[in-house]
Order: C-alpha cells, then sequence, then structure tokens
C-alpha cells in the first residue's frame, strides 16, 4: 500500500500502465475519507489545449523511478470518467467513478463523501 505522504511526493510524475505505456502525469490525489489512505489518483491527459483529469485506483500501484504504474491498461484509463484540470470531483459523481472500474461504491454511513482530494 502506497502511503499518503508518500504519492503526494510524486505529483507531476509520469504514469504508467501495467505494461509501462504512459498515460499522462500524476496531478493529485483523492483518499478514501474513512481511512485517509490514497484511494484514487488524478491522471493529466489530453492535448495542452484540451487537458483533463481522469481518475485511476491507486490498488495495486507501485513507485518506480521517476513514475508510478498502475494496475489498469492504458485504454481503460484514458476513458475513465474525467474533471477539468482545475475542478474538484463532484460528491454525485463518486460512484461514476467506482462503477469505471468495477469496484463497489456505498457512501458513508451518514451519508458522507467517500473521497476527498488531498
Amino acid at each position: 500500500m502506497i502511503g499518503s505522504a508518500d504519492i503526494r511526493e510524486w505529483r507531476g510524475h509520469a504514469v504508467v500502465d501495467e505494461k509501462d505505456r504512459r498515460i499522462g502525469t500524476l496531478e493529485s490525489v483523492y483518499v478514501e475519507t474513512a481511512s485517509d489512505q490514497p484511494f484514487f489518483a488524478t491522471v493529466t491527459v489530453g492535448l495542452p489545449s484540451r487537458h483533463r483529469l481522469v481518475f485511476v485506483p491507486l490498488d495495486g500501484a507501485v513507485l518506480g523511478p521517476g513514475y508510478v504504474r498502475v494496475a489498469f491498461p492504458k485504454s481503460l484509463v484514458k476513458e475513465a470518467p474525467s474533471i477539468g484540470t482545475d475542478d474538484v470531483l463532484p460528491a454525485e459523481n463518486e460512484p461514476e467513478v467506482f462503477a469505471h472500474y468495477k469496484l463497489d461504491y456505498a457512501p458513508g454511513a451518514g451519508g458522507e463523501r467517500r473521497l476527498a482530494r488531498r
């Protein structure tokens, strides 16, 4: 498991898929609110004039020299739900991000958000 302090140090580094194909650049980390552990990363993709941030789970991610390798193929990540480079994931869009990767989603016991940007 990658700790929150560790992953923040990798902001701006390359994100690659399980076959070392470059996906984009690590922009930010979303933690699970119940545990404050890294759960998703946002990755900058697209042309410079049309950058967007896509979400990728950090489960199974590995840190290497100058990169973060995620456990998902580039094609799946590139099609993931996205937000603008200056945006934050709206609460109502959280289930869509989980569903894209076939991950179970349930809000907190009191209906609170599951993810928070760090």
